[in-house]
């Protein structure tokens, strides 16, 4: 099994920068098509825990569309052969000092890139 091959790589990184445009747009539309779409689909969020892709599209449709800027603090892509990927980034939201957690495993289908499984979890801020 070869580790980041360049094309496999390449093509994980634009699904992951498309996500995360469409995150902080609020692209319910583009988020819900990057998920994918099957009942083994698992997203547990910061507050809530999501299985299948139908709960996660309605959270989605109903997630309040403010306060979602942020900035990346660290990405950290991996792909697996030719059909597997995780990506796991750092993140602070703007006005926040508390640091961010995203990991998301990808996998290629006919329909391209998907999720099908995310965490997002945020570290206690740092003592002041």
């Amino acid at each position: 099994m070869q580790i980041n091959q360049p094309d496999v790589l390449a093509e994980v990184t634009a699904a992951f920068e498309r996500y995360e445009q469409a995150l902080v747009s609020n692209d319910v539309a583009v988020l819900d098509e990057l998920f994918w779409n099957h009942p083994s689909t698992l997203r547990y969020g910061a507050t809530e825990n999501l299985y299948g892709y139908e709960e996660i599209r309605n959270f989605r449709a109903a997630r309040p569309a403010t306060g979602l800027a942020r900035r990346l603090l660290r990405r950290w892509i991996t792909t697996y052969g030719q059909d597997f990927a995780t990506a796991n980034v750092e993140f602070q939201r703007e006005g926040s000092s508390r640091t961010g957690r995203q990991s998301q495993t990808w996998m290629r289908t006919p329909q391209g890139w998907r999720v099908v499984s995310a965490h997002v979890s945020l570290l206690d801020a740092p003592p002041a």
